[in-house]
């Protein structure tokens, strides 16, 4: 995988689904080990998954 500038990372990172940002996530942890990347990919995979939880939820909520 191809090492990102903190620049080139925000400019494709709102485009991505919680797969990939998971495995940028992943490949960073494991070989680049950037802390300010580490952060950013962690934060960006959060609001990806809570949105999907969120809409999980409130499936539920509506069916019940």
């Amino acid at each position: 995988m191809k090492k990102q500038s903190w620049r080139a990372l925000n400019d494709v990172l709102s485009s991505l689904s919680e797969d990939e940002v998971f495995a940028l996530l992943t490949h960073e942890q494991l070989h680049e080990r950037r802390s300010s990347h580490l952060q950013r990919l962690h934060q960006r995979y959060c609001a990806l998954r809570d949105a999907r939880e969120r809409l999980e939820i409130m499936a539920k909520a509506i069916r019940l």
